[in-house]
Formats: C-alpha cells, structure tokens, sequence
C-alpha cells in the first residue's frame, strides 16, 4: 500500500499507532517548514545512515501544533525523528530512544552522540494489577539508583545493574521494611558528557601549512591529544532528558519498557509502591509535564513523582485530577494557592532541614535540641515531611562519621563540587580504622542517626547501602562516579549484619505503634482529656522540667489513646558523651513502663531511667511488673580499608498541673 497523508489528530501528541498507519503530533509553528524524517532500520544496527523525509503540508496546523497521518507507514522498518526549518528534532513524545541502549558506550563519540525517535506500541500484561495507595504515615522510603543499587553486588549474572535486579531483590526490601521504592532518573538520558575541550573546536584545520607557527603547532598537538580523552559520565542522571522512554541501558533484556513493568507489577504484587525522580528544567512547560506523569501513571502503573522543577508545575501537578491519588514528592512547598484544590492529601516535602538539626545535635556542632525536637514531630495537616539523615546529595550515613572534610578529588574538579556543609566527624581517624574504640564509637553514632529518622513523625527515607553501612570514601557528590564509589557495596551487609537487624528492628518498632507515625500534627495538650497530652517533654523532671536549646537529653511522652494504641509510649534521647538520667511520667495504676528497644545499657529504678552516652531507649506502658535491666551492646561497624514553634516555652507548666496528672493516674 502507497503512503498516503492526511490531517491528524490534534490531541494525542507524539507517535500513536493506526489501523493501518502512524499519526504523528508534535510542536511547529505554522509558517515552519516541517518534515518527519524517516531511518530506515537495517540488521546489525540501529543507527544506519540511510533516511527519507516526508514533508507537513502547512495547512495541517492548529495554533502551534502540526499533525499528520501516514496511512500506509509500517513502523517496524523504521524510526524517525523530525525536522523543523532545516533542525534535527527528538520527539520530546517517544516512547523509546534508539542510540543509548548500552551503558556508557564511547563509540557514540563517532556519531556525536546522535539518537532518534522509536516506535513502541507493544502491549503489557498487567494481570489486574492496582496501586497499593499505601497511607503517608504506614511509609518507608528507599531511594536507589537503578544501575549502582546491583551492579557491584546482591544478584548474580546478566541482570546487575538492571530493573530486573530490583525485581529480584523484593524479597529484601520487604524484610527491611520498606514499602515504597524510589528510583533515581529511569528514564531516558544522556550518560556521555563531552570533555569540555569538545565544546570549543580548533580552527587548525585551516591552516595554510607555510602559515603554520611553532605554537599553533603545539595547539594541534594538545588538542589531538585531547582528542583520546573519553567523555565524562553523568552517573545519576540529573538534568533534561527523554522523558516519556525508560533507560533501555537499565534493562537486561530486550525491551526496557516490558522489564520496567514487570518490576513494577512485582513490586505491586508484593505490597510495594514505586517512586520515580524526575528532573525538569526550569523552563519546561507545566503543561508538558503533566503530560509526562499522566502516562506514567497511565501506561507504567507508577504510584508518585520526586519532582525536581519549578513551583508553579508542582502547583500544576498537585491540582490536576487524574494525579489527585498519585504521590507528588517536592523540595518545598509550592507558592501556588494549592490548599483550595487539594482535596486529597497526597504532596510530601522534603525535608533537608531535618538533616541539618540531627546532624548538628548529635556531632554536637550548633547543636539545638528545641530546633531537633520541632523537626522530630513536624507535621502538616495537608502535606508529609520525607525525613533522612543522609541522601544522594551528601555523605551516606556511614561516612558522616568517619570523614569531616569531603573527597571529592576523584570528580575531577579540584574540590570545588559537593556540600562544604556536612556536619560530619571522623571520630579521630580521617576515613577507615581498624581501632576498636573508634569503630565502636562510630557504630552508636550510626544507631542513634538512623533512629532520629525511624522515629520521627515524618516519613523515613533510606538512602540504599545506608541501612548496613555502606560508604563512598568520603565523596560527597558522586554525580560521575559510575564505580565502587557510587555503587552499593554488597559487602557490607555481610560485614554488618548487626547493625542491619538493628535497623530492621527500629523499622518493626515504628509499624507496631501508629503515635510515633501519626499524620495528624501533634497538638502538645490533652485536648481530648485522656489524662496527659498526646506529646510531651521531660527531662530530669516529669512534667515540670523546662526545656533548653543547650540541653543534650530529653525524654518523648505519647498519649497512645490519641491513634488508637493502649499502652503510651516513650522515648529517651541522650546525645551527649556520658550517661544521662530522665525522669519517667506516672502511668496509671496497675501498669508499669517497659523497656522494648534501646542502644548502651539502660536500668530502670521506678520512676527514672540511666541511659548511656550517645544512645536512645524506647519504653511502652503494659500491666505488671517492669523488667529491671536491659542491655544490648552496640557492636562496631566494621570497615574495608581504603522554635518547639513554642521554642524553649516549658512544655506543661506549673506544679498544680502536674499534681492533676499524678491524680489522675493514681
């Protein structure tokens, strides 16, 4: 059958499939000459040299959109791209890019990184699969990089590296835990980043040879010099990219898109939601990328965004209706008017401002225990707080305590990449240690970082590797380093498998009590008069004791009757180097507190309790007799070589109140 042309469907922008054609909608000015240009696919490769172009007729316009139907076209012989006035434009709407279906191949410098639109209008299975849609206060973040969570370990054989590993590795993350699974860019973007010296090429070419100096001859020199030099590599995959194509390098097989969602449909199976970042410029038009998570959500089943973008597209997203139930992750909240139209709570912040008061407080560096405290139960009505200790941007949590400055040399840019504010202490030793003092103070350190997020009222969020130790030799911006640098060292987790129960345990802790995980902002009174507030402060005082910034020990009292629990429950933080007591409040009669977490030895005598240094306790009130002691030593982390808003007012005030609440409870 002759191709033939016809007006298209205005609509549906990129390449969609016919009965028995191709409709091709894209972004062009009428008064532009437009073409769709048309690769002819040949065995071995992908990228031949062989195309042909058919021409738009201009009258097949409206506004700034052209479309065309091309009966006849068999997109199986083909991929395309389109040519606007004389440019060579990808379809900012493929749904596969052809070039970059291996990781890091350098060849493509031959070609000058060139890639194309491909077709893709296979059909998936999805065997009734639905998103789990699991609430904000149930969530346990993990963030990974697709490529760097297996590559140097945890599966075997061809799928490192891929999202078919991820799939294997359900198994794990459930036992850790977790519930919802982040990805860092998937889709499709340039990893080759030119050398600099690329951008500005030399004019020796012309050069009359009888004209040539003996410097302009040390220039053509150094420049094919650096001629050999091999592209940089843009390992996490930040900045503009294919937006509506999955990474075909991240697949182990074939076709990205069929793995992606069966990864998708296995985490789905299993209970787990997937999370995927997405990094748009500035500019980019709100619009479009509305279009780009609507089919997300449609064609992938994907349960939320982390959106790195402007204010005004997440007021967008936030506020488009068919994204009402999809999770929308920001890095603040938007300056749109959003509350008005938000009907369903489903944006969550993150928040590097609880980072920063966990680190200073428990590094003791313009530390604040009342600034600690506000982010501990920060809440909103409308929106969650991601609460971490470390992510991508930073030191993993391990290397906050084994390096204070950054090393970064490896980046190539003489240290002048990377956060210079870390907060972060060696412990005595500049990186690894063997000294057995040293690693045991750097493994209380890691216990009591990882329980301020486990914790916390806000959603806790993992950053892979962190939940066993792992370290990237004091990088703190490994952006290019697509290596043992950058990947997660698998090692680890069987080094320290001590250290992973413990975070386990932290996390079935925070399941089995909703007052630590509540989505309802904590009030600081009894409001609902079950006999004491549903959070409270205490120091070496019930009650009574008023809080200080300078203070380095505090106990945390939840009402549990506020979210449903019987008993209350409370937690004891000592952030100093020496042991610390804090007063217990009365319970009622019959029960008693009991210790059901802690790290250091802890004893218990009634009403008070010794907690050591560096370390945090959890208790629970249940009937009967208290045990007396508990202790759990903290085992080192072994290493390879290489303002309240009330700020500082007294959380209840006054001795009358506090003999009321003795009253009450006998």
């Amino acid at each position: 059958m002759a191709e033939q042309l016809r007006e298209g469907n205005y609509s549906r922008f990129g390449a969609s499939r016919l009965a028995d054609g191709i409709c091709f909608t894209f972004e062009g000015e009428k008064d532009s000459d437009c073409a769709i240009r048309l690769y002819e696919k040949r065995k071995g490769t992908d990228l031949s040299g062989v195309y042909r172009d058919i021409p738009i007729p201009k009258e097949f316009c409206i506004g700034a959109v052209r479309s065309v139907c091309v009966d006849g076209l068999n997109a199986a012989q083909y991929d395309y791209n389109y040519v606007i006035d004389g440019n060579i434009v990808v379809d900012p709407y493929a749904r596969r890019i052809i070039g970059r279906e291996k990781w890091g191949d350098y060849s493509r410098r031959e070609t000058h990184y060139e890639v194309r639109s491909g077709f893709d209008f296979s059909e998936f299975d999805w065997k009734n699969d639905h998103c789990p849609e699991i609430p904000g206060e149930d969530m346990v973040l993990y963030k990974l990089h697709v490529r760097g969570f297996t590559k140097d370990g945890g599966v075997t054989g061809r799928n490192k590296g891929t999202f078919a590993a991820i799939a294997e590795k359900i198994p794990y993350l459930i036992d850790l835990g977790v519930t919802t699974v982040e990805l860092m860019p998937a889709y499709e973007f340039e990893e080759l980043v030119p050398p600099k010296h690329e951008e500005h090429l030399m004019d020796f070419e012309g050069w009359a040879p009888q004209a040539v100096t003996g410097y302009q001859m040390m220039q053509q020199k150094e420049y094919e010099e650096k001629e050999k030099e091999l592209p940089g590599i843009n390992y996490w995959g930040y900045g503009s990219g294919n937006y509506f194509a999955p990474k075909a390098s991240y697949a182990a097989g074939g076709s990205a898109s069929a793995e992606m969602k069966e990864m998708i449909r296995a985490l789905h199976a299993a209970g787990l939601e997937c999370i995927m970042e997405m990094s748009f410029d500035a500019q980019v038009n709100p619009n479009y990328i509305v279009d780009v998570l609507r089919y997300w959500v449609l064609e992938y089943h994907v349960d939320g965004f982390h959106l790195l973008c402007s204010d005004t597209a997440v007021a967008s997203v936030i506020c488009d209706v068919l994204l009402r139930r999809t999770k929308i992750f920001a890095m603040r909240f938007p300056s749109e008017a959003w509350e008005q139209t938000c009907s369903y709570p489903h944006l969550y912040v993150y928040n590097d401002d609880f980072l920063y008061a966990s680190r200073k407080l428990i590094n003791h560096q313009d530390a604040n225990l009342i600034e600690y405290l506000n982010q501990q139960k920060k809440q909103h009505s409308l929106v969650g707080f991601v609460n971490y200790f470390a992510n991508n941007n930073g030191f993993t949590l391990a290397d906050t305590f084994r390096y204070v400055t950054k090393h970064n040399e490896a980046n190539g840019e003489n240290g002048a990449d990377g956060n210079d504010w870390n907060y972060s202490v060696n412990c005595g030793v500049e990186g690894p240690s063997r000294k057995k003092k040293i690693m045991q103070q750097r493994g209380q350190l890691m216990r009591l970082a990882i329980a301020s997020v486990v914790l916390a009222q806000g959603v806790p969020l993992i950053f892979s590797g962190d939940e066993f130790g792992n370290s990237q030799g004091g990088n703190n911006n490994a952006y290019c380093q697509d290596n043992r640098t950058g990947w997660v060292n698998w090692k680890q987790l069987e080094k320290n498998q001590d250290y992973f129960s413990y975070v386990k345990e932290l996390l079935a802790l925070r399941k089995l009590h909703p007052c630590i995980r509540s989505r309802v902002p904590m009030q600081m009174t009894d409001y609902q008069s079950y006999g004491m507030p549903d959070l409270s402060y205490h120091n070496a005082q019930a009650w009574s004791g008023e809080i200080y910034p300078s203070m380095q020990a505090v106990g945390e009292a939840y009402c549990g009757a506020y979210r449903g629990e019987t008993g209350d429950f409370y937690i004891g933080w000592n952030f100093s180097q020496s042991g610390m007591s804090l007063a217990l409040p009365r319970v009622a009669a019959g029960n008693e507190w009991r210790i059901v977490f802690g790290t250091g030895h802890v004893s218990e005598d009634h009403d008070r309790i010794q907690i050591d240094g560096c370390s945090v306790v959890a208790l629970v009130t249940v009937p009967g007799k208290p045990k007396k002691a508990v202790s759990e030593k903290t085992a080192p982390v072994k290493e390879e070589p290489v303002k309240t808003e009330a700020s500082g007012k007294k959380n209840l005030t006054g001795q009358k109140r506090a003999k009321r609440r003795e009253q009450r409870h006998g």
